[in-house]
């Protein structure tokens, strides 16, 4: 019963992130935004490797919410997916990866849609949503986990797996709070600036049609 839940969990995550890449890929996304997701998920996946020393200690949950801040809900998944996998080239691929693909993918999501219209960064709520997120992701892994290597699968399994790795999360969640405080704000007006030099296309209109939202280029950019 295990290995079945495991491995159709696993087929299904899988497929979801197939599907939402394969969505993208036919939406005749401008070259600039590919380009930027590309850089801003291996700058937040390569991040990850310096820190791979001292567990659950990272930046990478951090980068991903501010790009989805940025750059909205749908680049943030990506971004925050594409970075799981681009360090785990580095750190080692496993049945783990489409599960942290998820879960920082959902990150940029939950980024993108906070304060998405404001002009401002509120630093303190963006630094208890990377607090919570710290213990969301790992919360997340464990349930992979429970699936996967626990037995059997009660409520009272998934709580013990649960508390075997808090202390993992909530290093996790204190190192996306510091970055966060420390850094938050430099880098969103960094990102800001530099997407006003790209052509970006966000989805608006309620039957889910893309929408052009910029689409001038500053000189010396082409």
């Amino acid at each position: 019963m295990s290995t079945y839940l495991s491995l159709t969990s696993l087929i299904l995550v899988i497929s979801a992130l197939a599907a939402v890449y394969l969505w993208y890929e036919r939406r005749h996304t401008a070259p600039a935004e590919v380009a930027v997701i590309a850089t801003l998920a291996a700058l937040a996946g390569l991040g990850r490797v310096p820190f791979a020393a001292i567990p659950s200690f990272q930046p990478t949950t951090f980068l991903v919410l501010v790009c989805g801040h940025v750059f909205g809900p749908v680049p943030g998944f990506l971004i925050g997916s594409t970075a799981a996998f681009a360090s785990n080239l580095f750190l080692g691929q496993g049945p783990w990866t489409p599960w942290q693909m998820l879960a920082w993918g959902l990150a940029g999501i939950s980024g993108g849609l906070l304060f998405r219209g404001n002009a401002f960064f509120p630093r303190w709520t963006f630094t208890g949503v990377a607090f919570a997120w710290g213990f969301i992701f790992g919360w997340i892994l464990n349930f992979w986990h429970w699936i996967t290597f626990v037995y059997p699968l009660t409520i009272q399994s998934f709580t013990a797996t649960i508390l075997t790795g808090i202390g993992f999360d909530f290093m996790h969640a204190i190192a996306n709070a510091l970055f966060m405080v420390l850094l938050g704000p430099e880098l969103v007006i960094i990102l800001r600036r530099f997407k006003r030099r790209l052509t970006f296309y966000s989805l608006n209109g309620k039957n889910g049609e893309s929408q052009k939202r910029a689409a001038v280029q500053k000189e010396g950019l082409s």
